[in-house]
This record gives C-alpha cells, sequence and structure tokens, in this order.
C-alpha cells in the first residue's frame, strides 16, 4: 500500500470501525457484565475484532500492513520497553507490603471516623503513586482497610469511595503506571524529536492532582464518619498492621525525585529498583530468594513476576495499536482532526482543550473506563489537535490523561472500577458479617475525588491555568504568540 492509498473497505470506509467496535464491546462485556478485570482477556478481543475485521477490507495484504505499522511505530516501541522495566519496580513493590505498613500507621495513630476515611485515601494515593496500578491498589487495600474502617465508624460508601479515589489519584499521577506512561508517549513535539518526557509530564501534572486530592482529603475528614465504632476493628488492624512497609517509600522518593530532576524515567526507574531491593534486603523486607530464585522447578522473584506480568498489558496495548493502525490508515482518523480542527470550538487553544477533555471522556466510556486503551486510541487525535494550537506535549498529556480519570471512571452500569470495588465489598461479605452489600450508584455519588479533579480541570481549561505552549527547542512558553514567534527565529 502506498503512502498516500487509504484502505478501501466494502460497502463504507466506516466498516473500518468494526475492530474497535467488537473491541469495545469485549471491554464492555468482561468487564461491566462479567466482572472479568484481566488484560489477556482484552488482548484476545482484539485480536479476534482484528480477524473479523480484516473480512470487510478489500486489500487483506494491505490490512495486516497497516496492523503492523501501527503496532510499529517508534513510540509504541518506547511504551512497551517502559512497561517492562516499570514491571520490576512494580514487582517489587508487590513483595514490600506497603499497605501493612498504612495499616500500621493508622492504628498507632489511633484514627476513627472521618479522619480515618481520610487517612485511608491518604494511604491508597500512596500505595497507587508508589505501584502504578490502580486495580492493584483496590486488590491491596479493600480487603484491609475496608472493614477496620466501618468498625471504626467510616460510612461505607465513602470508606469505599476513598480507596477508590486513592487510587484514581495514583493511576493518574504515577510515572510508573500505565496511564502516565500512554499519555506521555503519545504526545510528541514539533520542534525536536521524541515525546513527552514522563518526569516533566509528572512534575507539571502534580498541581492538578494535589488541589483535587487535598479538597478530597478535607472533604472525606469532615464527612467521612457514621459514628458507629466497634471493637473488631482493633483485631483487624493488629493482624494486617507491619511499619517495615512503610520504609519502602524511601525507593518510591528516589524514583520521583530522579523522575523529576532528570525527567528521564528509564534512569527514575533503575535508580528506584535499586534503591528499593537495597532498602528491602537491609531491613529484612525481602530476601536474597525474592529477587530470583528457582523453588521446586518453577522460576519465582518479584523480578521474574513483575517481568511476567506485563505480558498481558503489552500484548493488550500492541493489538491496540493494530486497530488504531487500522483507522489510521483508512483515513477516518485524520478526517476526524481535520474536521475538529476545522471547528470554531477547536479554532482556539480553549475550545482545542475541550475538545480533548470531551473526546478522552467519551473514548473511556465506550471501553468500560479503561482509562490506558482510551489514552492509546483517543492519543494520536489529542496529539495533533493540540499541535494545531501549538500546545506544550506537558499540555496534551496532562489533559488527556486527567480527564480520563474523572467522570468515566466513576460513571454507575458503565465503569469497570466501580463494579471492581463493589464486587471486591461483597467479597468480605462471607468472612465479616458486619459488611453489606454496597450499591453502585452510592458509591459513584460518594466518590469526591474524581469529581474534584474533573472541576479543577475544566477550571484549569477555563482559566488557562497551566496552559503552556510548545516554543522553540520544545521549551514550555506561556502564550501561543510567544510560540509562534520563536519557531519563526528558530
Amino acid at each position: 500500500m502506498g503512502n498516500n492509498q487509504k484502505l478501501e473497505f466494502y460497502v463504507s470506509r466506516f466498516l473500518c470501525l468494526i475492530p474497535m467496535l467488537i473491541f469495545t464491546t469485549f471491554c464492555i462485556v468482561f468487564f461491566v457484565v462479567f466482572k472479568v478485570f484481566k488484560m489477556e482477556v482484552l488482548a484476545m478481543g482484539g485480536l479476534v475484532s482484528l480477524i473479523i475485521g480484516c473480512f470487510f477490507c478489500r486489500d487483506w495484504s494491505a490490512y495486516w500492513d497497516a496492523v503492523m505499522t501501527g503496532m510499529a511505530k517508534k513510540s509504541n516501541t518506547i511504551l512497551i520497553m517502559i512497561l517492562l522495566v516499570v514491571g520490576l519496580f512494580t514487582g517489587l513493590m508487590g513483595k514490600s507490603g506497603i499497605a501493612y505498613g498504612f495499616v500500621w500507621l493508622g492504628e498507632k495513630i489511633g484514627l476513627i471516623g472521618g479522619p480515618f476515611v481520610a487517612f485511608s485515601f491518604l494511604a491508597a494515593c500512596i500505595i497507587a503513586t508508589s505501584t502504578g496500578t490502580s486495580i492493584g491498589t483496590l486488590y491491596s487495600t479493600v480487603p484491609v482497610l475496608y472493614p477496620a474502617g466501618v468498625l471504626l465508624g467510616a460510612n461505607p460508601a465513602f470508606m469505599a469511595a476513598a480507596l477508590l479515589g486513592g487510587a484514581t489519584f495514583g493511576d493518574n499521577l504515577a510515572p510508573v503506571s500505565d496511564t502516565t506512561i500512554a499519555s506521555a508517549t503519545t504526545q510528541s513535539y514539533v520542534t525536536k524529536e521524541g515525546t513527552a518526557e514522563i518526569g516533566g509530564v509528572v512534575s507539571t501534572r502534580f498541581r492538578y492532582s494535589l488541589a483535587a486530592g487535598l479538597i478530597t482529603f478535607t472533604l472525606f475528614w469532615l464527612f467521612g464518619g457514621s459514628g458507629n465504632i466497634n471493637a473488631e476493628a482493633e483485631t483487624i488492624l493488629a493482624e494486617n498492621a507491619n511499619p517495615k512497609g512503610l520504609i519502602m517509600l524511601i525507593p518510591i522518593a528516589v524514583l520521583l525525585l530522579v523522575a523529576i530532576i532528570t525527567r528521564k524515567i528509564f534512569n527514575a526507574i533503575i535508580w528506584g529498583l535499586i534503591s528499593g531491593t537495597i532498602v528491602g534486603l537491609v531491613f529484612g523486607i525481602i530476601t536474597p530468594s525474592d529477587i530470583l530464585s528457582v523453588q521446586d522447578g518453577v522460576v519465582v522473584g518479584f523480578l521474574y513476576e513483575g517481568f511476567t506480568k506485563m505480558m498481558a498489558i503489552i500484548m493488550y496495548t500492541l493489538i491496540l495499536f493494530g486497530i488504531i493502525g487500522v483507522l489510521e490508515a483508512s483515513g477516518l482518523i485524520e478526517d476526524v482532526i481535520n474536521k475538529l480542527s476545522a471547528s470554531k470550538l477547536a479554532s482556539t487553544p480553549r475550545g482545542t482543550e475541550i475538545c480533548i477533555g470531551v473526546g478522552i471522556i467519551f473514548s473511556c466510556l465506550l471501553l468500560g473506563s479503561s482509562c490506558a486503551a482510551a489514552i492509546l486510541m483517543f492519543g494520536s487525535i489529542s496529539d495533533k489537535l493540540g499541535k494545531k494550537q501549538y500546545l506544550h506535549p506537558y499540555r496534551r498529556a496532562n489533559l488527556t490523561d486527567g480527564f480520563a480519570c474523572t467522570l468515566s471512571v466513576i460513571t454507575p452500569s458503565i465503569s469497570a472500577f466501580i463494579f471492581m470495588t463493589t464486587t471486591l465489598v461483597d467479597g468480605l461479605i462471607a468472612d465479616y458479617s458486619f459488611v453489606e452489600p454496597l450499591n453502585p450508584l452510592s458509591l459513584t455519588t460518594h466518590c469526591f475525588y474524581q469529581m474534584l479533579l474533573f472541576a479543577v480541570l475544566a477550571f484549569s481549561v477555563i482559566t488557562g491555568w497551566g496552559r503552556t505552549f510548545e516554543g522553540a527547542g520544545g521549551v514550555q512558553v506561556k502564550t501561543k504568540q510567544e510560540a509562534i514567534e520563536q519557531r519563526k527565529t528558530a
């Protein structure tokens, strides 16, 4: 297929959407209906959707060339390599028991009611930021902190919302989060080679997450209690408390510091991994066999486990890139971008940012609130739209990732995260007689963080707070005119 030749489909070019529509169906059916939260299933669904899609294309060779082209882009290979290295660090943090450190701290401080809800939100924020996984954060915090919080006088809906809010906070902000990596690597520079540096994205994103997080923390503290306190809470906390987990905040601090200073994600992850391994060994949190060993013919250790856990998301990512490759080769994405760019709304930086915010939220809803998938799908549109208004890659990445982690995450009947949280709570009923089923709508109405993050980002778009443009050499400048002038003289 020539460089300017577009894929042709039978009947209508819009049949190029079939792979994406089938993939979307897989996301909704497995995430929302069956409550199966496995990337392997989505990767399989994506491959099936590509196979079905080729039957509607006139030229199968050109179709599969488009799939391979989508997979083989340099920015995509960078994303995959980052995910592989990140897997090693998240494997280490999974072994560290950091959640148990926060349980110990909460027990020692003696927080009850609303303050315990606020504390749990903060703990989930830190855990999610260190591990980069919202799903992992929910699975590690809900079984321990939720029942204890209910017994300590926390409102059940607020307690669940705090843990989901903290998980979302880290998913949006963490340098090792798949959404952070996806949002950065899909936004490229115009005046120099490469995509947005993850360290730079995180350092400029912090203001939005922190503003929403501080208000959320305060609201949970004030309104999160129900007043009912049960003595059983002390037993639950004591059984799951271990102060050593807090020591693993050291490698997290190292990783964040190196990422922000150098803006080189590989440097940050490697130093976080090295410092974390040393700290873990010195304080007895991990043993040499926890790093890498063979037990009864089976390879174990956080290096191997962290690496293999990334295989599913990498397969899923590659398949999604292939689907996007078909959409690009059909010319549909280019036409959408051209029409949006020619619209009156997208004729200004503010209007373009509104298009980005609305577009990514809609994309997330289509994919059952799978934020990373939506960012990968919509990222190229956000990239090209933003470039036309000279918006800096950091700004584009922040809006794309930020809005993805807002309303779509807490939309009842659609969001995988709402159903995941309520499913985890339901699973506690057998072990704790005081735990009652959690209504998805009730959970949604108590999710302060996602609502406030949306409000903060909307305020940023309307007022221009944090908006930067790409000047010569990729530098951030404050006005579009300054960016234009710098590029002319460069």
